[in-house]
């Protein structure tokens, strides 16, 4: 055995034990939680998010979103009264200041799952100002309403499952009597819908038909449409009743990607030749307004696809988003849309290059509950920040 005190050779000095540069004093030291101390056991959320964030990996991603989510909150700009009457646009908060406006998207199989409680509990208390998601978010809610969804395992055979009448989401089951009971409420609401809209155009002319920003008006678009199933199902558990009774926009390009779509279908049939007209145009318009007249803009993505893109592209007509969480499990290496990180948008102008951004990269059913705990539901008052 050497001697330990034998000098090393060179080359071993210099591959293995080459010596550190001074560590800056900005450095932050890893350290996690010691549940053998008095104050870890039964942690609040914030508590536990705050002591996560030096832990590395994905819990200090998970409590950076929690910092950014928090400041997206609590900006405040200039009151009302200081406004001319030109810029008294964007979003406002209960004393009269401007607020970040946050645009939250949401894939459909949240919905499915029972991170729908938390994202109701969101739009109930005003905390986003507008939300994308895919047809199945909207069906998906509604349905809800109507029966329930049950836990299944995600080895269940589709073959064994279609002969039951039972669909799969992941380790979840839908059973098709569901859409049945969708199909049997939503029928005599597009009946209903389409004699409006006949009644309309007989009265205005079919120059109407052009874009149109009235709520009110019976020429849909796809976000009327989702307001009006938010009123008629006047159900206080559904995300859609609460977008409704609060004025949140829900934006749905791909409206017809479901049972939506099938039902709209079915009813050109039912109603031939008379049709259902749906303007995607006004409903671009509006989300692209939306965001160019915010004074700050915050994306909260949950998961990926063309609720993230959707926000992303109405971000882009005002130079970018101010602030960015992203949270699903894609990776940026096949180029996709859902992998891609903050910064790929910052390239294309869909996110500040100064933006507060990150992307969690986990199952959103697993983190949502929790940055919303430490957020949006901590009870703590919010720390305003103006600049």
């Amino acid at each position: 055995m050497s001697n330990v005190n034998e000098k090393l050779p060179e080359i071993l000095q210099d591959a293995v034990l080459k010596e550190s540069v001074p560590v800056p004093d900005d450095f932050i030291k890893v350290q996690g939680i010691d549940y053998s101390k008095e104050n870890a056991t039964d942690m609040r959320a914030s508590d536990l998010v705050g002591a996560m964030k030096t832990m590395g990996f994905q819990a200090s991603s998970l409590g950076q979103a929690c910092d950014i989510i928090d400041n997206m909150r609590s900006w405040r700009g200039k009151h009302i009264d200081e406004l001319s009457d030109h810029d008294k646009k964007g979003t406002f908060d209960e004393q009269g200041f401007q607020k970040t406006t946050i645009f939250m998207g949401y894939t459909s199989n949240l919905i499915s799952s029972g991170l729908r409680e938390t994202l109701r509990y969101l739009v109930q208390h005003k905390m986003v100002d507008a939300i994308v998601t895919s047809a199945g978010g909207i069906e998906e809610d509604l349905i809800k309403c109507l029966a329930p969804t049950y836990l299944g395992e995600f080895a269940l055979k589709g073959a064994d499952l279609r002969e039951q009448g039972m669909n799969r989401i992941g380790n979840l089951l839908v059973p098709n009597d569901n859409y049945c009971k969708f199909e049997e409420w939503i029928v005599p609401i597009l009946d209903k819908m389409l004699e409006e809209q006949d009644e309309y155009v007989k009265k205005h002319g079919d120059s109407c038909l052009e874009a149109n920003q009235d709520l009110d008006s019976p020429i849909w678009t796809p976000s009327k449409m989702i307001n009006r199933f938010g009123k008629e199902i006047n159900d206080e558990s559904s995300v859609l009743y609460w977008a409704h009774k609060n004025n949140i926009p829900v934006f749905c390009p791909s409206l017809t990607d479901g049972s939506i779509g099938d039902m709209l279908f079915f009813h050109t049939f039912r109603a031939s030749p008379r049709q259902l007209r749906l303007d995607i145009v006004a409903d671009i318009r509006k989300i692209n307004s939306m965001s160019m007249e915010a004074t700050r803009a915050g994306m909260i993505i949950l998961g990926g696809g063309l609720i993230k893109h959707h926000i992303a592209n109405a971000c882009l007509m005002r130079n970018g988003a101010d602030y960015a969480v992203y949270i699903n499990t894609g990776q940026e290496f096949d180029g996709s849309d859902a992998g891609a990180r903050p910064d790929e948008a910052v390239s294309w102008g869909k996110i500040k290059a100064e933006a507060k951004s990150v992307k969690v990269y986990a199952d959103v059913t697993i983190v949502w509950p929790l940055i919303v705990a430490a957020t949006f539901a901590s009870g703590k008052p919010l720390k305003i920040t103006r600049d």
